[in-house]
Formats: C-alpha cells, structure tokens, sequence
C-alpha cells in the first residue's frame, strides 16, 4: 500500500481498500486467503493501517470506511459480552482481573484444506484430541506465523498450543484499531478510546516483562508471561501502546539479542519451523522499524533497515531473485530455511518487494 501511494498509485490502493471493505462487510473480517475454506480465519486486523495511508476521503466513504473497521472489531471480540473472568469464548479472552485480550482462533475443527495429510499426521503424533490440536493449527496459520515455536508447547509442530496464547502483535493491532475507530470522531469515539485505554492497561499489566524489559505473549492456562523474546515485541511500539521507558527498553533488548547480520530475528529459537531462527521476514522488519522511529529511536532503526536491505541485494546479486524469507544469520545463503509452511520457498514476493523499497526510501 504504502509503496503504491509512493508511486503515484493511489487510485489503485483505493481500490484495494475498498475491496477489502466489501470483504468486511460481508464477512465481518478479511479472510485469510481466497478460497471459501479460508473463510474461518482472519488477516491479522490490520486493515485501519490501510485506511490511515489514503488520509482524508469524502465523508460518505469515510463513513463506509469506519463502519467496516467496527464490524471487523465486533467480529474480533464476539462473545465478549457473558465472558466470565477466566474464560474464553471465540477470540476473546477475558483474564482473571477482568482485563479483555484477544486471541487467534478459528472454528473449525478439522484439518486446513490446504495441508490436509499434514494436519492429519501431526495430529495424530499429538496425543490429543484431534480437533483440538486442527483447531490450533488453524490459529497459528491464521497469525501468519505459520509456524513458530511461539505456539509450541514443546518439541515439534505436535504440540502446538496457539489457542491457549494472547499474542502481543494480535493486541497491539487491536489496540490500533480501537484507538481508529475512537479517531473517527462520530458518537461511538467516546466507547472506542475507553476500549483502547482499557486493552492498553491490561497490555502494560500483563503482557510487560519489566525484568527483561521488553513485551511478550501471554500464556491464558499458566496465567504468565511466555518467556520468549520474538519480534513480536516490537509491535506495541508500532500501535503505541509502549511508553517512552518502554520503548527504550525494548530498543535495549532488540540490539543485545534481536538483531542479526541481516536484519531483525524472528525468534531465537532454532525450531526447524520457518517463523523461527534463522529467518528473517519483511513484515517483521517493517514493523521493527516504524515502531522504533516512532519512539526516536532513529539509530536502531536504521541499522536493521540498512542489514535487511543488504541482505536482500545480496541475495538478488546471487540470483537474480526476491525470496519470501531469508537466512539473516548468514545472508550470504540467501532465502529462509525451515519447513514449518509446509511449502517450498516462494520467490517474487510481495511483501519482501513492498518492505524493502520502502525501507530503501527511507521512511
């Protein structure tokens, strides 16, 4: 989007925004691909990001606009309403304190049509009932980190546990969605900004690690932090949720521990899935960068910025390709490892192509 404005396209991002309205409307989400068996799961809300980048629209499209982003938060937080501390329901949880986060989910309890044999196998390896461990595969397709040992329980794609998790990017999005609607200035501003003061809070209270000074997923069953330092971090800073101190502190932790020869580690976990080391992928760059600079923290963002973008000419220089994920330990081999997309790697890809020029630009 942000690529297509910056090349004089906007026409054509309006029209992409529009049709992602239509889905909105019709669906109350923007399903996760473009097939009816995706109509289950999400794109992660990020849809008001969208938006935002077209800056000010007639009113009657602004109204438009507003309207989907409400119907793809009520779609997010159905069944919030009769949640009792400590219970979930859908993609809402409600915690112990009564603070409300969400959740990747998905209702189904079957295998994904598009890795049937594979979900089938895995679980079966699982010891669990079997729609439980479908129903959690499906929640970590639907995070786009599919797969990571985030959602892991243990050693192997078998004991994924997606559903038993509040991530920190899914709440920090929501929050920026929230605090949109609350933007768009009409008689629900007022509900919307106590909702994102509210999902803020219960993201300083519990989703805080102030030892090792940066932000993480929450696990619901254990009723802690998950101990695991991802990119993921870095997403409270892109919506604004982090304070100052915050921020500082996790620009602290991304240059001691997050930051590789290529660019920014998606985890530190050398898992054998591909959204963990040692890949690299451009949305997670993006987000590092753009949340950094919007704290100051201009440096770091540039250093990650400026390794990225070596490590993608490199590998283009080699040959002749953009890959949808990089070794960025070693940016000399050139696209990702990892079988965790049950697919070999892709090339030509979008969002490493968006990602990086726009990172070349320097924005």
């Amino acid at each position: 989007m942000l690529g297509l404005i910056r090349d004089g396209e906007t026409a054509l991002a309006t029209g992409i925004v529009d049709t992602l309205t239509d889905l909105i409307e019709d669906h109350g989400h923007i399903p996760n691909g473009t097939r009816t068996y995706y109509l289950g799961r999400s794109q992660p809300p990020l849809f008001h990001m969208m938006v935002a980048l077209l800056g000010e629209a007639a009113p009657a499209v602004a109204a438009r606009r507003l309207a989907a982003m409400k119907r793809e938060h009520g779609w997010w937080m159905e069944g919030e309403a009769d949640l009792a501390p400590g219970a979930r329901a859908n993609r809402v949880v409600r915690l112990a304190d009564g603070s409300l986060l969400n959740r990747y989910w998905d209702p189904r309890g079957t295998p994904r049509d598009e890795s049937w044999r594979e979900d089938v196998e895995t679980a079966a390896a699982s010891g669990r009932p079997v729609a439980d461990v479908y129903r959690d595969l499906r929640a970590g397709a639907e995070s786009g980190w599919d797969f990571s040992s985030r959602w892991l329980g243990g050693a192997g794609l078998a004991s994924i546990r997606t559903t038993a998790i509040a991530p920190v990017d899914l709440n920090a999005f929501l929050y920026g969605l929230e605090s949109a609607i609350a933007a768009g200035g009409d008689a629900d501003a007022a509900p919307y900004a106590e909702r994102a003061a509210l999902r803020r809070a219960a993201m300083q209270r519990h989703l805080w690690n102030a030892a090792a000074g940066r932000f993480e997923d929450y696990d619901l069953e254990a009723g802690a932090l998950c101990g695991q330092f991802t990119a993921a971090a870095l997403a409270p800073l892109l919506a604004g949720v982090a304070t100052p101190e915050q921020a500082e502190a996790t620009a602290r932790a991304t240059a001691a521990e997050l930051l590789a020869p290529g660019g920014l580690r998606t985890t530190l976990v050398a898992s054998g899935e591909q959204w963990d080391s040692p890949n690299g992928w451009a949305p997670l760059q993006w987000i590092a960068v753009a949340g950094l600079r919007r704290y100051g923290h201009d440096a770091l963002a540039q250093d990650i910025a400026t390794r990225w973008i070596a490590a993608v000419e490199a590998a283009y220089t080699r040959t002749g390709l953009l890959f949808e994920k990089y070794d960025i330990e070693t940016p000399a081999k050139g696209h990702g490892v990892g079988q965790g997309g049950e697919y070999a790697p892709q090339i030509g890809f979008g969002w490493t192509n968006g990602v990086t020029a726009d990172l070349m630009d320097g924005a």
